[in-house]
């Protein structure tokens, strides 16, 4: 097994590749052959990598909304001059 990426580490990866490292670790817990001290360590690695995943698409969601605004806005500046 590799050692998990430290938190600095978690922090400079993409969504897809954290993504992919929670797959990875949902796969490895359940397989069963973890043993208590990797469990636990795989727990606390993939709650990390899950906020970190749950931060990005916050982001994307608030950008998502905010071109959605100045779309609206741009219509509505456009029917007003009209």
């Amino acid at each position: 097994m590799t050692d998990p990426p430290s938190v600095s580490d978690s922090q400079s990866m993409t969504y897809e590749t954290a993504a992919a490292r929670v797959e990875e670790i949902i796969r490895r817990l359940d397989s069963g052959e973890a043993s208590l001290n990797e469990t636990l360590a795989l727990v606390q690695e993939g709650k990390t990598l899950i906020e970190l995943c749950a931060g990005e698409l916050e982001a994307v969601g608030a950008a998502l909304e905010e071109l959605r605004l100045d779309e609206l806005v741009a219509r509505l500046e456009g029917e007003s001059s009209t």
